[in-house]
């Protein structure tokens, strides 16, 4: 008769196991995000183009946000600051209860989840007052913000009130830019396809428009020329004073001196340069054409000089002003060019000027870069110079001003618009390749 001899290990009973939770599908998720995200996007460019109905009432929930400020404006401002911190304080108050508890566990605190997902959407946009014939929309938008917003949270890898939280969190500047930024950009881009009263599609005539009417087409031209020549000049000379000061005696003070137009206001600017500029018969007070005429020549218009005279003169003063900033930048950036590099160079037999071509511009590259589309997208912003010197009179106009113009003087919105998203295209490009150089640099650091 045999006997299994059995050990101690093999006594021990494995402990039971339990079937881990399987992982919410990803794919799944960002499926349902980007329809729900395409449904939203889509109703509010058909409430954007269709427009309220004049006879149409609002519906609200009894207030909203127009009533809400109007109360506020009939008030005095000794009662109206306090009230709006108070009223601030409820909400901020009221999220930061809803971030504490709601992403906690239970059945409770499921509900809760629930019920806020939909109810804010539902209440912020109705608060908006919706038109009549918008107010379906409206809701069904809100509904589905809700719905993605529970879903997602729902399936969220890390748990249910995870995204619940991160999106209380972020809802305030959201919205803030939602409002500020987003919807004003949509609407725009919509405005330039509508004519001067925004009423009447037009199509693509307001870009025709740009391009061929003389205003349009120089604001383009001048535009671009702004856009390439500023950039270049101020980068070279703000490089050149940051290369120089680098060991001259009281270099700071000489930093403060060049840095000076850079903090002064552009209107003052604009005035300061439209006196060295100034023409008038008999003696000159313009310090341009005084020096002219002390060297027997004829006084000259130069805000009124065309082709292209006019312009540079513009330029020369946003150069001016521009002209600190590259230098401060490219300063800093100087100084963190290694000392080791700089000896080796030296111990080379390189010149100065050597020194400065092979080893100070390339370890300095990503400043220049950030320095020239920095610059060039100021150019292209630009509206006060064009504005206090000129009135955009002899063909000096730019995107920036003949877009304010058509606005207030002519009340042609529809081209205004169509200004205003040449800029966005100008702009944006150079946005997202400073973005892209910042970024680098963080990561070679």
């Amino acid at each position: 008769m045999s006997h299994t001899a059995t050990t101690p290990t093999q006594q021990k009973q494995a402990p039971p196991t339990h079937p881990t939770k399987k992982q919410p599908s990803q794919t799944t998720t960002r499926v349902v995000a980007a329809i729900g995200g395409i449904l939203i996007v889509a109703l509010v460019i058909f409430i954007l183009i269709g427009g309220p109905q004049p006879d149409a009432k609002p519906v609200s929930l009894g207030f909203s946000f127009n009533s809400f400020f109007r109360w506020i404006g009939e008030m005095g401002p000794i009662v109206q600051i306090p009230l709006v911190l108070v009223i601030f304080a409820a909400v901020v108050g009221i999220l930061l209860l809803l971030i504490e508890y709601a992403p906690r566990h239970g059945r409770g605190y499921f509900w809760l989840r629930l019920v806020t997902s939909f109810a804010i959407p539902l209440l912020a946009f109705m608060m908006l007052r919706p038109y009549q014939n918008a107010v379906v929309y409206v809701v069904i938008i809100a509904l589905i913000a809700g719905g993605l917003l529970f879903y997602m949270d729902y399936r969220a890898r890390e748990g249910a009130g995870y995204l619940y939280q991160l999106t209380l969190f972020l809802a305030p500047a959201f919205i803030m830019l939602l409002v500020g930024l987003i919807y004003p950009a949509i609407s725009t881009v919509i405005q330039s396809f509508y004519d001067k009263t925004g009423e009447n599609f037009v199509g693509m005539d307001n870009y025709v428009w740009a391009f061929t009417n003389p205003q349009g087409f120089w604001s383009i031209i001048n535009t671009l020329i702004w856009a390439v020549f500023v950039p270049i000049f101020a980068t070279v000379v703000g490089l050149a004073y940051a290369a120089f000061m680098e060991r001259a005696r009281g270099e700071r003070l000489l930093k403060v001196l060049v840095f000076m137009p850079f903090a002064i206001a552009p209107v003052s600017i604009s005035l300061i340069w439209k006196f060295v500029y100034d023409y008038r018969q008999g003696d000159q007070i313009g310090l341009l054409n005084a020096i002219v005429v002390a060297f027997g020549g004829e006084p000259v218009r130069w805000l009124d000089t065309w082709p292209l005279v006019n312009t540079f003169c513009l330029l020369i003063a946003f150069v001016w002003a521009q002209t600190g900033f590259a230098m401060v930048i490219l300063s800093a950036a100087i100084k963190a060019v290694p000392v080791e590099q700089m000896e080796a160079a030296q111990l080379d037999g390189t010149t100065s000027w050597q020194r400065f071509i092979n080893v100070t511009v390339p370890g300095i590259r990503t400043s220049i870069v950030v320095v020239l589309t920095t610059v060039t997208i100021a150019a292209l912003k630009l509206y006060d110079i064009v504005a206090v010197m000129t009135g955009g009179r002899s063909n000096s106009t730019v995107l920036g001003f003949e877009m304010v113009n058509q606005q207030q003087r002519f009340q042609s919105y529809g081209h205004a618009a169509a200004l205003a998203v040449l800029i966005f295209v100008f702009v944006a490009p150079l946005i997202v390749y400073n973005v892209i150089q910042l970024r680098k640099q963080r990561e070679v650091r």
